[in-house]
């Protein structure tokens, strides 16, 4: 068997004026630019933000301050699924696939359940692990919970730190929403509709075989 990995926003789910909203929302409460925030924030992770952009508050509290509007938002937000995402999911066998995220598993779900998607038995999740993209710790994770071996494993990306993740794992990466390639992917497409068709043959295709 072949397994498919997904990133989740930007990938599956198009959650950019969902992000820009609550980054907006967190720099109104410190009295920030909701622009310039975010603009840092799309480049680094959240810690790494409020250092930059509010170095003389409590890190903790502004994380509890975003995870606060983050889980807001996904019971009051608007979240669509790319086109084609709901047709891919449904046509990989259950135990095949699995989600790997730099968001936390209850916000995933709410996502999903938001847009309809189907949920696999493996989220591997911020809380999951100790490093994150891009290490490949994530992408390992999750093909140790599935039982598949890294080559047999397909990592579907938007982002360079997600890329960088798979390729260190040791798995093809493809990139995919996108009008140019992420450095390193072994294949790109500009949007998911067009590469569900390619994941679906690498995904029945026999293990060992490159289908890069």
């Amino acid at each position: 068997m072949k397994y498919v990995l997904f990133d989740v926003d930007g990938t599956l789910i198009d959650a950019v004026s969902n992000q820009r909203r609550v980054w907006g929302a967190w720099a109104k409460r410190y009295g920030l630019d909701g622009h310039e925030v975010y603009q840092v924030a799309l480049r680094t992770r959240p810690m790494e933000t409020f250092a930059q952009v509010a170095a003389g508050r409590d890190p903790h509290e502004c994380l509890a301050a975003l995870h606060e509007l983050e889980d807001e938002d996904v019971r009051s937000g608007v979240y669509a699924a790319f086109d084609g995402a709901s047709e891919l999911l449904h046509g990989l066998s259950p135990g095949s696939w699995a989600l790997v995220t730099s968001n936390y598993e209850h916000r995933v779900r709410g996502r999903f359940l938001r847009t309809g998607l189907p949920v696999p038995d493996v989220i591997v999740d911020a809380a999951a692990v100790g490093e994150g993209k891009p290490s490949p710790v994530p992408y390992l994770r999750a093909a140790e919970q599935l039982g598949a071996a890294p080559g047999d494993c397909l990592v579907i990306e938007d982002a360079p730190s997600g890329v960088r993740s798979g390729l260190r794992a040791g798995m093809t990466v493809w990139s995919v929403n996108a009008a140019v390639a992420v450095e390193g992917v072994h294949r790109h497409f500009i949007s998911l509709r067009e590469s569900v068709p390619h994941i679906l043959a690498f995904a029945s295709a026999p293990p060992g075989n490159a289908a890069a």
